[in-house]
C-alpha cells in the first residue's frame, strides 16, 4: 500500500483541447459542475476574431475581461458530457481528481491521488491503451499531507497570475534562472521573447510576488502541523540543507 499523487498530460478526442492545439497562446481551465462545465480562458491575444468566434462556440460566455491585449473569459459548456469523460475512469480505478483540468497547446493535464500503486498503476495502463500520455510525475506523499497540502487544487497557488507572468516563469525556469548559481540573466531571459528587457523582468517578479503570496497559506499551514524547525535550532549551528 502506498499513496500517490500523479500528474500527466494526454492526447484524445476533445473540442477543449483541440482549440488549446489551434490557438497556442491559449489557456483553458475546466471545472466541473454536475451536468457542465465552467471555463476559465486566458489568451494572450484579443483581438483575434478567429479565436473570439472559437470561445463563443465552446458554450455560453458568462464574462469576459480584457487586460492589455490578454483575454479572460468564463464560460459554461456541455462540449464534454462528465458521463463519458476521463474522470470516470479516475473513479474506477480508485483515483481522486484534482482539479481543475487544464488544456494548453494541445493537451489535456490532469493530477490525481491514488490510494494504492496498483490502482496508479492500472489506470495509467487503461490510459495508455487508447490516448497519447506522457506522465509528467509521480510522487510518494505522506497520509498525514493529504488533508492539508494534496487535496488542495493547485490552481490555488497560481491565482492571479496573468498568462504572461506564467510564461515569464516558465522560460526563467527552462533556462536554469533559479538554479544555484544561476544558469542565465535576466537580459538573457528577456532575449528569448519579443518584449524589452523591463518588461520582461517587470512579468517575472509580479510572477514571484503573487506566487509567494499565494504559497503562504501553505506554508503557514505546513510549519503548523510539522512544527517550528527554525527557531529550535541551536545558535551558532549551521543545519545541512534538506
Amino acid at each position: 500500500m502506498g499513496m500517490y499523487e500523479v500528474s500527466f498530460k494526454l492526447r484524445h478526442e476533445c473540442p477543449y483541447r483541440e482549440v488549446s492545439e489551434q490557438f497556442p497562446g491559449m489557456s483553458i481551465r475546466e471545472w466541473y459542475l454536475q451536468d457542465c462545465q465552467i471555463l476559465e480562458i486566458t489568451a494572450l491575444d484579443a483581438d483575434d476574431d478567429e479565436l473570439l468566434e472559437e470561445i463563443d462556440e465552446l458554450g455560453t460566455v458568462l464574462h469576459t475581461s480584457i487586460d492589455g491585449s490578454d483575454l479572460n473569459a468564463i464560460v459554461q459548456s456541455c462540449s464534454c458530457p462528465i458521463e463519458e469523460s476521463i474522470v470516470r475512469k479516475f473513479e474506477r480505478h480508485n483515483c481522486v481528481h484534482l482539479p481543475p483540468t487544464v488544456y494548453r497547446n494541445g493537451w489535456e493535464h490532469y493530477s490525481v491521488i491514488g490510494f494504492d500503486e496498483g490502482d496508479v498503476t492500472a489506470l495509467l495502463a487503461e490510459l495508455d491503451e487508447s490516448r497519447e500520455i506522457d506522465v509528467l510525475s509521480k510522487t510518494s506523499i505522506e497520509e498525514r499531507h493529504v488533508p492539508h497540502s494534496s487535496l488542495f487544487s493547485v490552481d490555488r497557488l497560481f491565482d492571479g497570475l496573468t498568462q504572461r507572468q506564467l510564461e515569464a516563469l516558465r522560460i526563467a525556469l527552462d533556462a536554469g534562472y533559479y538554479d544555484q548559481p544561476r544558469g542565465a540573466s535576466i537580459a538573457e531571459l528577456a532575449e528569448e521573447t519579443t518584449v524589452a528587457r523591463a518588461t520582461f523582468e517587470e512579468h517575472l517578479r509580479k510572477a514571484e510576488n503573487k506566487l509567494v503570496t499565494n504559497a503562504g497559506q501553505f506554508v503557514r499551514l505546513l510549519t503548523e502541523t510539522q512544527g517550528d524547525v527554525l527557531r529550535a535550532e541551536p545558535r551558532g549551528v549551521t543545519p545541512a540543507d534538506d
